[in-house]
Parts: structure tokens; C-alpha cells; sequence
């Protein structure tokens, strides 16, 4: 089955999961942030094809987000790392995964326990806002037009809606 591009879509969030690609990518940015870089690992700890995992793996090299590095020579070998571009997508990660945790965790706990490395103290993911530091929820968030907006796939009745909002 042939994945629906949003490339070309007028909307970050579309074209953000364009690059993402698909289920299967959140969870090796995952594992790469965990410190799981080699393929073997990968397939092992995610349960995924080889076949599968070189695809996406390298749909993921293109789009910047990884980044391969040669460990052996004979045969050749890779383990793979986060781009800059990969590590701005773990706080994303996070946050998803705290919301797993409060809508569909497994009934014997979370998986994983996040320890913010600088204060030494366990956390619960969250998005903050960048101004004053309170916790952002849905209600607390209001949208203006940005510059960007525009009467395209993927914001046409957005744009329309936020036109002439902009702050």
C-alpha cells in the first residue's frame, strides 16, 4: 500500500509526519535516543523485519533526522544516531509517551520512567510554555494566523478561520 505524501501540504504538522514517515519511525528515534544504534538491536528490541527496518531506516537518513556511521569495515557495518534534526523530535517523543502512559499503559505500569539529568529528579513529560514556564494545556491555547498561512492543502479552512488574526 502506497503511503499518501503530505509534502506538499501547507501545515508543519503534515509535513513533519511526512518526514516521520510512519508508526514504526517514532519508535527507532526512540530506541536511537535509548542508546539502541545497532541494526541487529534494533530488529531484536522492536520486534521489526530487517526489510522493514532498512526502509524506514533509510527513509529516515533522507529526511535528516539519522545518521549513519561505519563501526567495521569488513563486512560493513553501521550503527545509526540522531541528527540534530532527530534529537529536537525526542521532546515530541516524550510527550506522546506520557500521554501513553495516561491513556494507554500497559496494566503492570509504565514502560520507562523519565530522570530530568540535570536537577536528578524523575518527570512526567510535558509542554511548557516557552514564555512563562506554565503547563500547556488544550484549553490553554489560543491560535493566531501565522505568516505562513495560506487557502492550501492541509490549512484551507484553517487559513480562512485565521485570517487576519495574526498577532
Amino acid at each position: 500500500m502506497k503511503k499518501t505524501s503530505f509534502a506538499r501540504m501547507n501545515c508543519s504538522l503534515a509535513r513533519g509526519l511526512d518526514l516521520i514517515g510512519d508508526w514504526w519511525s517514532p519508535l527507532i528515534v526512540r530506541d536511537l535516543f535509548l542508546d539502541v544504534v545497532r541494526f541487529d538491536d534494533l530488529v531484536e528490541d522492536l520486534g521489526i523485519s530487517r526489510n522493514l527496518l532498512t526502509r524506514r531506516l533509510n527513509a529516515l537518513v533522507r529526511s535528516g533526522i539519522v545518521e549513519r556511521h561505519a563501526y567495521q569495515r569488513r563486512p560493513r557495518r553501521y550503527d545509526y544516531r540522531l541528527t540534530e534534526a532527530g534529537r529536537d523530535l525526542v521532546p515530541a517523543i516524550l510527550a506522546l509517551t506520557a500521554w501513553g502512559d495516561r491513556w494507554a499503559r500497559p496494566k503492570e505500569g509504565s514502560p520507562m520512567l523519565f530522570v530530568h539529568k540535570a536537577c536528578g529528579h524523575q518527570f512526567q513529560p510535558q509542554v511548557t510554555c516557552s514564555a512563562c514556564g506554565e503547563v500547556v494545556t488544550a484549553n490553554a491555547v489560543k491560535t493566531l494566523g501565522g505568516p505562513g498561512g495560506a487557502m492550501k492543502a492541509g490549512t484551507r479552512v484553517l487559513a480562512r478561520r485565521l485570517k487576519g488574526t495574526r498577532a
